[in-house]
């Protein structure tokens, strides 16, 4: 029932898909499709909708924006309930919820079943859509553009997601790199809220990659490169930025269970954090992710223009909801060959 979207394929949860048993077993269909049969026909489904008024402002407010932590020792944790605790924290529940369509977007950089730090995990994956359906969602996507596999069949078998790509474009709204424009797929304009699902990761170019950087993830391959080289050239923070300007997500929700430190997104090493997480604000939840790795976000450069500028309410301070930094504080490593990651501990 899990799925990634690779370059032309989708993966659909509904209702009547998250039907679950008493023992906390495997979600079955009630209409009787096992896992081959039921992503055999999510790549032709129907793609579904998109709307605006549940997302961040990207204008100054008064009020700071909100993030909820949350400790997860492993990946057994019934991340359904955790997920729903921290949406109702967020001021996210039934009434915001009833009848949306709910794009996730996992962090599926080079799918493998036995790395932990290097994707955003299936069980996180599958407790988010379980929290947005049991929460009233009409239809919760799963939709992954890979930046390196350009085999997106490999794709679909080791992570375990699909693919119905239809090109779009927006007009770029940040300005920071000449980009007049991005090409996405149609369905991004179709669902009511987008959620950012990432993966807790030091990075070779950024230093951080987050829930802004995951959003890399939603541009087409076959359009910018792989691994979207387009994007690097045009300047790697100014495109995070850019992109993050001009879709908008409404959420973000970071797996940081087991991270990766060092060299990442893909060849560094695994570390536990045991946590998760939340926001509606990316600047705000990226920048208390890398806090929580030990790292200043203000040192990064496009941590701290997104603190500047797509949410100023930032830089006034975050308000946590659950666990405090301090208490699940765990200092990822860092390398000092690596010219991002020089100079940006906290």
């Amino acid at each position: 029932m899990f799925g990634s979207l690779g370059v032309g394929r989708l993966v659909v949860w509904e209702k009547w898909t998250m039907k679950m048993t008493e023992n906390g077993g495997k979600a079955k269909s009630s209409r009787g499709l096992d896992r081959r049969h039921f992503l055999k026909a999510s790549l032709t489904g129907a793609v579904l909708g998109m709307g605006a008024g549940l997302g961040w402002q990207l204008l100054p407010g008064r009020d700071k924006p909100v993030t909820f932590i949350a400790r997860a020792s492993d990946y057994r944790v019934d991340f359904g309930r955790l997920l729903r605790l921290g949406l109702q924290e967020l001021g996210l529940g039934p009434a915001q919820i009833r009848h949306k369509r709910v794009l996730l977007k996992p962090n599926l950089v080079e799918p493998h079943e036995r790395a932990e730090c290097i994707n955003t995990h299936p069980q996180l994956v599958r407790g988010a859509a379980e929290a947005f359906l049991r929460l009233g969602a009409q239809q919760v996507l799963v939709a992954e553009g890979p930046g390196h596999r350009r085999d997106t069949l490999v794709v679909l078998e080791e992570s375990g997601l699909a693919e119905v790509l239809a090109e779009d474009r927006i007009p770029n709204r940040g300005g920071w790199t000449d980009l007049p424009v991005f090409h996405l797929p149609a369905l991004l304009k179709q669902v009511d809220l987008i959620v950012s699902l990432a993966k807790m990761k030091t990075h070779h170019w950024a230093g951080v990659t987050l829930s802004m950087k995951n959003l890399f993830g939603v541009l087409p391959g076959m359009i910018y490169g792989w691994p979207k080289n387009v994007l690097h050239q045009a300047g790697l923070q100014a495109s995070i930025l850019d992109i993050t300007a001009s879709l908008r997500p409404q959420l973000a929700i970071v797996d940081g269970v087991i991270g990766m430190e060092g060299d990442g997104p893909i060849m560094g090493s695994p570390k536990e954090a045991g946590v998760v997480i939340m926001g509606r604000s990316l600047p705000a939840v990226d920048s208390v992710c890398a806090r929580i790795m030990g790292i200043d976000p203000y040192k990064i450069p496009y941590l701290d223009t997104a603190a500047r500028v797509l949410d100023p309410r930032v830089k006034n301070g975050v308000r946590q909801i659950g666990e405090r930094i301090a208490d699940v504080q765990t200092r990822f490593n860092l390398l000092p060959r690596i010219h991002a990651q020089r100079g940006i501990r906290l």
